[in-house]
């Protein structure tokens, strides 16, 4: 399959593009969706003001020949081009995207090793691995002609963002947050 063929997939279609290939996404978990929603929303709440724009988990990036993925959040900076309102993928890359790790093996291989090359050879600026159950981020920086650089590596504590003036990651209110969670469903009758 090319990465014109997954571009048109109906949107209901889950998967991403590896080698050709439509490749099983990983299945979130609620704490997973929880992180998602709270980081894209910290980026929007930056980015917006400024004429930046913010994507979910949904947005289909033609990250090479035969390649597409899917971030759990995007963010195109203001002065970014922005990708088009058409269907199907954007060869457009944004400056930041986001992805948090989910607790099986392959998808941890996926988000910190295979998601890194495919996003750094596309032209992403800087990659979040944000890993909730050990409470987690690390921001890198890509390039393509160079290895990532680790830019901010944390697990508590408030953060100024690199390349993102004024936007402050405060990791202590992240976690309290997630904290509201119960750790398991109560029985309730249905």
């Amino acid at each position: 399959m090319t990465a014109a063929e997954w571009a048109e997939l109906d949107e209901e279609t889950p998967g991403e593009l590896v080698g050709g290939r439509l490749e099983e996404e990983e299945i979130p978990t609620i704490l997973h969706e929880a992180v998602a929603m709270w980081i894209a929303h910290l980026l929007r709440s930056w980015a917006a003001p400024r004429g930046g724009m913010v994507f979910g988990a949904e947005l289909k990036l033609a990250v090479g020949p035969g390649r597409g993925r899917k971030a759990d959040a995007s963010m195109y900076r203001p002065g970014r081009r922005l990708p088009g309102k058409r269907m199907g993928a954007t060869r457009r890359p944004p400056s930041v995207v986001v992805e948090v790790l989910s607790p099986r093996p392959r998808d941890v291989r996926r988000d910190t090793i295979d998601k890194l090359a495919d996003y750094a050879a596309f032209g992403v600026e800087h990659y979040w691995i944000i890993d909730p159950l050990a409470r987690t981020v690390e921001i890198r920086g890509l390039a393509q002609d160079r290895p990532p650089v680790i830019l901010l590596a944390a697990a508590e504590g408030r953060h100024i963002v690199p390349g993102c003036e004024g936007l402050v990651f405060d990791l202590d209110a992240l976690w309290a947050e997630m904290d509201l969670l119960p750790d398991d469903e109560e029985n309730d009758g249905s």
